[in-house]
């Protein structure tokens, strides 16, 4: 299944509290099991302006569907066509 980075722009995400990121994934999680077992949220990275996702979904559209129903900005979706690490230069 594919994979996507999801690159939602929040001002000052970065300067949340420890409780604000528990109901930001609480939200995130509640939309998930609504929509079922077609995505699933691996990990995010937060920045001080932005949040970067990575899911596994079957499309970009079930992606946007659980954004719009968590009221999530999903400013970019992109799909991961390869991963690559310091191995792969061995």
């Amino acid at each position: 299944m594919p994979k996507y980075i999801i690159e939602r722009e929040i001002p000052d995400v970065g300067q949340l509290s420890c409780e604000d990121f528990t109901g930001i994934a609480q939200k995130s999680c509640s939309v998930l099991n609504e929509i079922g077992t077609s995505i699933q949220w691996l990990e995010s990275y937060v920045t001080d302006n932005k949040i970067y996702c990575v899911y596994i979904a079957p499309n970009e559209d079930v992606v946007m569907e659980h954004a719009n129903k968590g009221g999530f900005p999903a400013n970019s979706i992109q799909q991961v066509r390869r991963i690559i690490d310091p191995t792969t230069s061995e």
